[in-house]
């Protein structure tokens, strides 16, 4: 799949996403919507440090009394590739003022290639979504195309975006170990 260009958070410019992080035997799909204007900066997933998605992976599948400077953004990937998770959004490219879902312009978004994505992967069980906005834009704009030729799971997950603030990180955690490790 080719990597995705990076082009500025600023009104009428179009958002491409990052390339998936992802391994033949992932057995769990990832989804946010799009990154936002941090991780498209830094071409990483979660790149925000507010963003509670490393943290949370890091108390799912890893030692959480790791230092920052020990949890690159590389040992991260092999982190989540070695716990047979792919990392992905729903979203190939659309419109974005700022970073928030809540400013994607919906007609200007593209999805990505799910069908593809799926084939390629075939030991794939469950597909996570990181917040609401991937869940809604995935149902919605990709579930109905889809062809499977198995089952997979559907999970909505709390966003781990700094902007959802009902929830404190160790309430996310918990959510989260409570909706994936099951499955």
């Amino acid at each position: 799949m080719p990597a995705a260009t990076k082009k500025t958070g600023q009104p009428g410019h179009v958002l491409s996403a990052l390339a998936p992080i992802e391994n033949p035997a992932a057995r769990t799909l990832i989804l946010g919507s799009m990154p936002g204007a941090a991780s498209l900066q830094a071409q990483q997933y979660y790149a925000h440090p507010q963003n509670a998605f490393w943290p949370i992976m890091l108390a799912m599948h890893g030692d959480d009394r790791l230092t920052a400077t020990e949890f690159t953004y590389e040992n991260r990937i092999k982190l989540i590739k070695n716990n047979g998770i792919a990392l992905w959004d729903v979203l190939q490219e659309c419109i974005r003022p700022g970073s928030l879902d809540a400013r994607i312009v919906l007609n200007s978004a593209v999805c990505n290639d799910f069908e593809q994505f799926l084939q390629q992967h075939p030991r794939l069980r469950t597909i996570a979504f990181n917040g609401k906005t991937a869940e809604q834009l995935f149902r919605k704009r990709v579930a109905p195309n889809l062809t499977l030729d198995r089952q997979i799971q559907l999970v909505g997950l709390p966003s781990s975006s700094p902007a959802m603030a009902t929830l404190s990180r160790a309430e996310k955690i918990a959510r989260w170990k409570s909706s994936l490790i099951t499955t």
